[in-house]
């Protein structure tokens, strides 16, 4: 009997910025393979389903804010969003080989009188995806990645914001491009990203005003593409790469009609 009455939930959490976070039903700590899972009261997992269909396994998880390692102020700024999970199953007496219970990725995540609720999805969500992607007049790649193969040397650069006003930020050095994304490096926004709308010599404008202030903060920040023919032409010289389709005709051309 002590073998099962010995066994305790844990949960892993790889979130994207590279943090790792261990997460413990027990009413105490538990070291496994070297990292720590902090006990968690009031942390419950739902039922979890498995069966020999490809439906994709879904799971809640739900605990209180007031631990130090899930607070609302995270939680809300997006950093669990997408973060990989590993649910286990482990003796708390003698921490040895874990057994596998389910992993997946964390989806919607909710808040509610304190306490917060996190789905978490299986790997079979993946089967859910488009197997070819749906046509498009602008580009589907993203500048610098395998498929655009534009080289971001030159295109990337590391700045301090020395001023914040909503979604302005003001840049040692200004930006030197209109388009592109910024990603903090340091400060309270550490490890979240967003997109730059427009940049000058003073610094930027982002698409969301950043979740924390980021006065003094270092951030990286690269060149973007709008994903328009004329941009990859014209700026990059990369039409060879282009993945997209602008002379394609569009659904439009079945309203059309002679003198329209």
């Amino acid at each position: 009997m002590s073998a099962v009455t010995t066994l305790t939930w844990c949960w892993r959490i790889d979130r994207r910025d590279g943090v790792t976070i261990g997460l413990t039903a027990h009413d105490r700590d538990v070291v496994v393979d070297g990292l720590l899972y902090r006990a968690a009261p009031g942390m419950v997992p739902s039922a979890i389903v498995r069966d020999d269909t490809l439906d994709a396994p879904v799971m809640a998880v739900e605990g209180a804010l007031s631990h130090a390692a899930t607070g609302e102020r995270d939680l809300m700024a997006g950093r669990y969003d997408g973060a990989r999970v590993a649910v286990f199953a482990v003796d708390w007496e003698t921490p040895g080989t874990p057994v596998p219970v389910a992993t997946g990725r964390i989806g919607g995540v909710e808040t509610r009188r304190g306490r917060f609720s996190a789905e978490m999805l299986g790997g079979e969500v993946r089967l859910d995806a488009p197997v070819v992607e749906a046509t498009s007049p602008g580009c589907r790649a993203t500048l610098g990645d395998r498929r655009c193969r534009v080289a971001m040397a030159g295109r990337r650069r590391m700045a301090r914001v020395t001023a914040q006003d909503g979604a302005r930020l003001s840049l040692a050095g200004g930006a030197g491009f209109a388009r592109g994304r910024l990603r903090w490096i340091g400060g309270a926004n550490s490890g979240l990203s967003a997109v730059i709308l427009a940049g000058d010599a003073a610094g930027v404008t982002l698409e969301l005003p950043p979740r924390f202030e980021g006065k003094g903060a270092l951030v990286e920040i690269a060149e973007g593409c709008d994903g328009t023919l004329d941009t990859c032409r014209d700026r990059f010289g990369n039409v060879a790469n282009f993945r997209g389709e602008p002379y394609l005709p569009g659904i439009d051309l079945l309203t059309r009609y002679p003198g329209a």
